[in-house]
């Protein structure tokens, strides 16, 4: 776990990026509280807060005596949840950093045509 988020948060994200990665398709069953407890050495009801914020969320939804599951827009909320956080969070930083240094929009785009080949090439 990283000692820099609280673990709850890092469960919820453990989750999202399981669904982001299609290893967790809508209606599969998502790992238990017990099964993060004993994975990751953590409270069960640590793993169940993370766990209930994604239903919070709309990302999974619980069924009685079975379990949670991933609902069917769960890739697209969260998708939507990071991108306005990318834009609300780190983008300003970004820019902020970039008109430190120097460096001009247009050779901001430059860097970012480059990074998109190169990882376009890589899939």
């Amino acid at each position: 776990m990283d000692s820099n988020k609280l673990i709850f948060e890092q469960v919820a994200e453990i989750v999202e990026n399981q669904v982001l990665d299609g290893y967790l398709k809508a209606n599969d069953q998502s790992p238990s509280t017990t099964e993060f407890a004993n994975v990751y050495s953590i409270n069960p009801a640590t793993a169940r807060k993370g766990l209930n914020i994604l239903v919070d969320e709309g990302i999974l939804y619980k069924k009685r005596g079975m379990g949670m599951f991933v609902t069917q827009d769960a890739k697209k909320i969260i998708i939507n949840k990071r991108k306005d956080e990318y834009i609300s969070n780190i983008l300003p930083d970004l820019i902020k950093n970039m008109t430190m240094l120097g460096i001009s929009k247009e050779e901001l785009i430059i860097e970012i045509e480059k990074l998109y080949k190169k990882e376009q090439d890589n899939d």
